[in-house]
């Protein structure tokens, strides 16, 4: 179906990936009507992975984060309105409401408007030294304070952003403790075979664990904090706390404009929402996923790059569905991770290994039925043909049959596993 060129006033709420991409989207597919990009922050669009991986080490620059060229926005007619906040949507009447007074008409809506850090009520938690971990701003500053090395940092979580930010600490030279309320860190995504892997890790580069404990009080001189104390009473010098503790889903204008929400915005697997013209893409999307017929709420950059695509062609008419596998990656010291698939249907499953932990090269296999439905590859080398998780996508969106002697027989080609089973 072609896209409608007479789509009327777009709005989007939510100037990162998901509502740039989406706005990119717009114009690509032809939409020559206005496009507004509302963004509280007074960045322009960026994406997140940077910020606890390359930017944070100083491997790169900012503009590597950029969404797309600072210049492309005007180039291309869409309104940027970045530092203004929306306080309200009113369904009935058509607007956006600004901070400024102002009222903003739309014809079709999309909230992007993400995740918020969830926040632990601890005393000290006003100290300076004491952050969340989010946007670009609080990366620039953890990285001016962690550069010089030297520093006490108490990092309070152990899911995959408190791991890459303990990986930046002592990658500068800095002694890391890291807190966790798991026996093993990462083990609730990846299982505790594999969270023993990346403990080990972490451990060789000098982080040390504390797990579980959880953090009961900051304590601080002259305002600035000095230390944490455990629930378990023990007192961890700190110069800087990182409290990276999850993220929620930023619901609060869904909530008061009357969609559903649960965990997130409710959407159908086009990301339209329970209010007809409203859509919702990215963080704070709970999206129906014709894989499982399930709801399913992602927060990695791949689930906001492909939402804000699927986004676009719905609010255009296009037949459009957000069926893409999940995807996320991690850096930490020398190891580059790669996994795509459901969690929730790997959890409690024993993995299929192919290749070596001990020599940091291998790919996990996660099955039901005898069906893969997600996989980690760790430094998998590149050869010709497809790439592991090009595989692995293949393996799950396929739902091919596939025995665990085969997934871990290391003379099989990736490839033959797209193959029918002699």
């Amino acid at each position: 179906m072609a896209a409608a060129q007479d789509a009327g006033n777009i709005v989007i709420i939510g100037a990162g990936l998901a509502g740039a991409t989406a706005a990119q989207t717009l114009r690509s597919e032809g939409h020559s009507g206005p496009v507004i990009l509302v963004g509280s922050e007074r960045h322009n669009p960026y994406i997140r992975p940077p910020l606890s991986k390359d930017y944070l080490l100083g491997k790169e620059g900012e503009d590597k984060a950029a969404v797309v060229p600072a210049g492309w926005y005007a180039e291309n007619d869409v309104d940027l309105r970045l530092g203004v906040s929306v306080t309200g949507i009113r369904p009935d009447a058509g607007t956006v409401l600004l901070n400024d007074g102002t009222s903003l008409p739309y014809h079709s809506l999309l909230l992007a408007t993400g995740a918020v850090p969830r926040t632990i009520p601890l005393p000290g938690s006003e100290l300076s030294g004491v952050t969340t971990f989010r946007t670009l701003d609080d990366s620039r500053r953890l990285r001016k304070t962690l550069d010089q090395g030297g520093k006490n940092v108490v990092m309070v979580g152990s899911g995959w952003i408190g791991m890459e930010l303990a990986a930046a600490a002592a990658t500068y030279g800095n002694n890391v403790t890291l807190l966790g309320l798991e026996d093993v860190p990462l083990a609730a995504a990846i299982g505790p075979e594999l969270g023993l892997f990346f403990r080990s890790l972490h451990e060789a580069h000098g982080v040390n664990f504390r797990l579980p404990a959880s953090a009961h009080e900051l304590r601080g001189t002259d305002g600035t904090v000095s230390a944490v104390v455990t629930d378990r009473g023990e007192v961890l010098p700190a110069d800087v706390v990182v409290i990276a503790v999850g993220v929620v889903p930023d619901v609060g204008l869904a909530h008061t404009a009357g969609l559903k929400v649960e965990n997130g915005i409710l959407t159908d697997e086009s990301l339209r929402t329970s209010v007809h013209g409203i859509f919702a893409a990215g963080d704070v999307a709970n999206a129906l996923h014709p894989f499982t017929g399930e709801h399913y709420r992602s927060e990695h950059w791949s689930n906001a790059l492909n939402g804000g695509k699927v986004a676009a062609r719905a609010m255009l008419g296009m037949e459009a569905t957000h069926s893409a596998i999940p995807y996320f990656y991690t850096d930490q010291f020398d190891v580059s991770m790669e996994y795509s698939g459901f969690p929730d249907l790997a959890a409690g499953t024993e993995p299929v290994i192919r290749g070596s932990l001990e020599d940091k090269e291998f790919i996990a296999f996660w099955q039901r039925d005898s069906r893969v439905v997600a996989g980690m590859s760790v430094n998998w080398p590149r050869t010709p043909g497809p790439s592991a998780q090009k595989v692995i996508k293949a393996l799950i969106s396929g739902r091919h049959l596939v025995g665990p002697d085969r997934l871990a027989t290391a003379s099989a080609g990736l490839d033959q596993m797209l193959l029918p089973e002699a």
